[in-house]
């Protein structure tokens, strides 16, 4: 198992969750995050002055499949949040050792 983690812009979720959806995967955790990757933020202009914006609003998706369904998930992910513009973000997988439904007591796949 695995967990697939994404930072992707807010405006692209809905593409995202329905992308992850279409390839059968029903369960994911949405964070609401700020950060800044190799852009550094940007600049606004308000009122006539301009700020200098350093973190920017991002989302952060979590989650958790099975691992031979690992690459479909970052294709999915990729595919949807892509907008060819500086900020589209990061995916980053990592191992999942355990999972517990705490409804049923169900563990690992069967709790995906």
């Amino acid at each position: 198992m695995k967990i697939v983690m994404a930072i992707i812009k807010p405006f692209k979720l809905e593409e995202v969750r329905d992308a992850l959806t279409g390839i059968g995967v029903h369960g994911l955790t949405v964070t609401e995050v700020k950060g800044y990757g190799r852009q550094k933020g940007h600049t606004e202009i308000y009122r006539g002055a301009e700020y200098a914006v350093s973190f920017l609003p991002k989302l952060k998706i979590e989650v958790a499949v099975a691992t031979d369904l690992t690459s479909s998930v970052i294709d999915a992910i990729a595919g949807a949040a892509r907008t060819g513009q500086i900020g589209d973000g990061k995916i980053f997988v990592m191992p999942l050792e355990k999972a517990v439904r705490i409804r049923t007591g169900e563990t690992d796949a069967d709790a995906l």
